[in-house]
């Protein structure tokens, strides 16, 4: 008997993953790496005239490998639709082949990960007045799905990394705002559930030495309050990172003083919120435009 909510899922993926992968108007590199680059998507459509609100995209995957920015290309072209400049960030993800003890391909770089996200972020006021003239970095809203998600919440945190941090900030960082769409922000939970088969650990380094050590780093509910405005858009169906770990981030910001947007999306999992066919992803574009705009 097939379970209804595994195919579901598959049936959220596969209409999220039939998109074709859209070209953008300009690239730009932040490093040497050959994923150390930013797509640029240049505003059209609905916003008003005049600049435009830059929107940064993290794409998910599990920070592992084979999952490139390509797939969130559809959601990036859309909010060009919507009148954002829209800045596609690449960055190092997991090695293709398993190790430490992991089942699979491992998920994510230490450091290299944080490096290439804080790197990317720095660099981006000046390669988006070079690649889009029409954005206005003045006005930069972070969003970003599923691991992704984790991604934009720890750029928005750098200023409230432990001191000694490479990646830290001395004052928070520019940004109008952060959406994270079932975002894996909160580890202890995460990994409790078994999400994406223990990446969060992977992420850090895999083993237990290594995880109490870089959890204050990298974890993002362990970094908090940040003081900037944060919306989490959550499927309430979803399997994949299920409601329980994006619950448990926004109750850490409230208990740290801060006050997080949970928006629980009915009748959806995980998908749907980057699927340009679906209802769910509208719901984020005006979760971004209540923050940009």
């Amino acid at each position: 008997m097939t379970d209804p909510a595994v195919e579901r899922d598959a049936a959220e993926a596969a209409s999220a993953f039939a998109h074709p992968p859209v070209a953008p108007e300009a690239s730009a590199a932040y490093g040497d790496h050959p994923d150390q680059v930013i797509d640029f998507y240049a505003p059209r459509g609905e916003g008003p005239a005049g600049s435009a609100p830059l929107v940064v995209v993290l794409h998910g995957g599990a920070w592992r490998a084979r999952y490139d920015r390509q797939h969130i290309t559809p959601f990036a072209a859309l909010l060009a639709r919507r009148g954002f400049a829209v800045a596609n960030v690449e960055y190092r993800r997991g090695s293709s082949l398993p190790h430490q003890d992991a089942g699979g391909p491992v998920a994510g770089r230490w450091p290299e990960t944080f490096d290439d996200v804080a790197a990317a972020m720095d660099a981006l006021p000046g390669l988006a007045a070079a690649a889009l003239p029409a954005a206005d970095s003045r006005r930069t809203v972070v969003t970003g799905h599923s691991a992704g998600g984790q991604l934009a919440l720890w750029a928005a945190a750098r200023h409230v990394l432990p001191y000694g941090a490479p990646w830290r900030l001395s004052a928070p960082p520019p940004l109008r705002g952060v959406v994270a769409l079932a975002p894996i922000a909160d580890f202890g939970v995460a990994e409790e559930l078994g999400v994406c088969g223990g990446a969060s650990a992977q992420l850090l380094g895999g083993g237990p030495e290594h995880w109490e050590a870089r959890l204050p780093f990298a974890d993002p509910a362990a970094l908090l309050p940040t003081g900037i405005a944060t919306t989490v858009v959550q499927g309430r169906e979803d399997i994949v990172v299920p409601p329980a770990v994006a619950e448990s981030y926004v109750a850490a910001a409230a208990k740290a003083g801060e006050m997080v947007g949970l928006t629980l999306v009915e009748g959806v999992g995980h998908f749907p919120l980057i699927d340009p066919a679906a209802d769910a992803c509208a719901v984020v574009a005006e979760e971004i435009s209540q923050l940009a705009w």
